[in-house]
């Protein structure tokens, strides 16, 4: 996070509404995709996104570290959409998020995108957190320890039996290289 970033985080401690706008806006996109993927449902990720962000406002006085606003935000919206996914309690597959963007992709393409996807939807939860947070947001293992509150070693060994689940679900030469490149790049 830059020096700048985090004088927004204190300026937002301290009551600007602006300051917290600006730093919302930076993360939005994040959030609201990973959102989606929990709920599988754009009204019900915007309502997550809006309950995160009414939480992050609340509690952001009791933010000791203005550094980690990023990781903070994202584990209250973790949070928000598994009490969300457990009022609701439904299950169904999302598609990818670039699928919009696919047009003139091939047909083969796609359909391993979302047999991927649907893969991965299916996994147990701490299995796809750890998975969207590292492949998908980019997030190295340090943080996503941080953002879950666990061990290191735990995102480690939650990364690989997640991998090892999506290889065994979609068992293709396509998903295997897949694997194999995310595997180097932890």
């Amino acid at each position: 996070m830059t020096t700048t970033q985090q004088s927004l985080v204190v300026l937002a401690q301290h009551g600007d509404e602006e300051a917290f706008y600006q730093l919302i806006e930076q993360e939005q996109h994040k959030l609201y995709r990973m959102a989606y993927v929990y709920v599988q449902n754009e009204n019900d990720a915007i309502e997550v996104f809006q309950q995160t962000i009414i939480r992050a406002y609340e509690g952001l006085p009791q933010l000791k570290e203005p550094r980690y606003f990023a990781t903070w935000l994202t584990r209250i919206m973790i949070n928000c959409c598994k009490t969300y996914m457990a009022k609701k309690n439904t299950i169904q597959l999302v598609e990818p998020q670039s699928l919009a963007d696919l047009n003139s992709t091939s047909p083969t393409y796609i359909e391993e995108e979302l047999d991927l996807w649907q893969a991965l939807c299916q996994l147990e939860d701490k299995y796809k957190t750890v998975l969207l947070l590292r492949f998908y947001q980019d997030y190295s293992v340090k943080d996503i320890a941080v953002i879950l509150q666990c061990p290191e070693g735990t995102v480690k060994t939650h990364i690989r039996r997640g991998l090892q689940a999506l290889r065994q679900q979609l068992k293709g030469a396509y998903l295997d290289e897949w694997v194999q490149s995310a595997e180097r790049s932890h």
